[in-house]
Order: C-alpha cells, then sequence, then structure tokens
C-alpha cells in the first residue's frame, strides 16, 4: 500500500469530496471495503480495464495532521494479456496517473521526488 500526501496547504476533502464514487468513476465498481491503519478503503474487486485485477484506494485519517490517499494497484501479469489487452495497458497507466494527480494535486515527478524524500529521511545515519 502507498500513501500520498497533498500539495501544501491543500487536503483530500478539498480535492475529492466524493471518494467513493471518484473511485468508482476511474476504476468500476466498488465491490468491498478494506481495513487500513483504521480507516475503510475502497476495493473495486473487478476493475473496467483488464489490466488490473483490484484496486485498493482510499483516504487514510491521522489525528493532528491531514488525511492521505492510500492506493494500492494489484495488476496482471502483462505476459498473461492477449491483445487487446495489451491496448489497455496505456489507458491503465493514464487511469493510475490521472487517478493520483486529481487526488493529490500532484503530477508523477513531484511524487517521486516526496517518496524519495521520505526515504531519505527514514535512513539510518553512519
Amino acid at each position: 500500500m502507498k500513501e500520498y500526501k497533498m500539495r501544501r496547504g491543500e487536503t483530500l476533502d478539498e480535492r475529492v469530496p466524493d471518494m467513493e464514487s471518484y473511485v468508482e468513476e476511474m476504476f468500476g465498481p466498488i465491490t468491498d471495503t478494506e481495513e487500513y491503519k483504521g480507516s475503510d478503503l475502497y476495493v473495486v474487486g473487478e476493475p473496467s480495464n483488464p489490466v488490473f485485477e483490484k484496486v485498493v484506494a482510499g483516504a487514510v485519517e491521522y489525528s493532528g495532521k491531514k488525511d492521505k490517499l492510500a492506493v494500492e494497484f494489484h495488476e496482471r501479469d502483462p505476459t498473461e494479456l492477449g491483445p487487446d489487452e495489451l491496448e489497455a495497458a496505456g489507458e491503465a497507466v493514464d487511469a493510475k496517473n490521472t487517478f493520483l494527480l486529481e487526488a493529490t494535486g500532484r503530477d508523477a515527478k513531484s511524487r517521486r521526488e516526496s517518496l524519495k524524500r521520505s526515504v531519505e529521511d527514514d535512513a539510518p545515519d553512519y
């Protein structure tokens, strides 16, 4: 499960007021919920894009801090995909990036840089 921060000065509720309908719009009907760090996340068990096996997404609430977006994409092995499904791979990448950009306000480059900084902060000093 990956967690994403919002842009400075913004909250997840402001960017995505209705997370349930946003997840359904992007990936397909919600089939279940899954508990993660005390928050219920939405599970799309049969996503509309055949590249995804399952998508888990939602807001993780932290007391005294801003909520974060938690997402886990379960993708099928590319060697198992047929020719028509391979065409959907590009659409799957676009769907992931659009979902994350709309929800966090951060593009792929700034998400990567933020992730690098958090890993560097966790590294022990020798």
